[in-house]
């Protein structure tokens, strides 16, 4: 699900991808749900490419989104993203423990902390994508 969600350099919010054409994409806002063109010269990422640093290895963005979703219940984030520095770093260690501190900054947990709310208040709560084994009968 988080492939087709995308973050769109200069545009605030996130973005579902509706259609592809030779060189842009057409993409709707998750907010207000209009629709725009994304051309090639703008930034355009999938929120399923993005992973955080932890101290060991990097973790898929859908995985520390789900914690934060089992953390908060299903709700909204309790805590403001506009929080001081050391206040987000705390929250980000409660959902993701060894998270890297040098990498991963306070900027970062804010638009993390964001996105969050804005997928919960567009309801899409399936943030890992389980692979289905198909079964051939024979």
């Amino acid at each position: 699900m988080l492939k087709e969600i995308l973050s769109v350099t200069g545009k605030p919010g996130l973005f579902k991808l509706v259609s592809q054409a030779k060189n842009m994409l057409i993409v709707e806002s998750l907010i207000d749900g209009k629709r725009i063109p994304a051309y090639t010269k703008d930034k355009v990422v999938s929120l399923g490419d993005i992973a955080i640093f932890t101290e060991t290895a990097e973790v898929p963005l859908g995985q520390v989104l789900e914690n934060l979703k089992e953390k908060e219940n299903g709700a909204a984030c309790s805590i403001d993203p506009k929080s001081d520095n050391d206040k987000l770093r705390n929250y980000m260690g409660e959902i993701l423990p060894d998270f890297d501190r040098d990498r991963v900054y306070p900027s970062d947990i804010r638009k993390l902390l964001s996105w969050y709310n804005i997928l919960i208040n567009a309801q899409i709560t399936e943030f890992i994508t389980e692979e289905k084994e198909e079964t051939v009968a024979e």
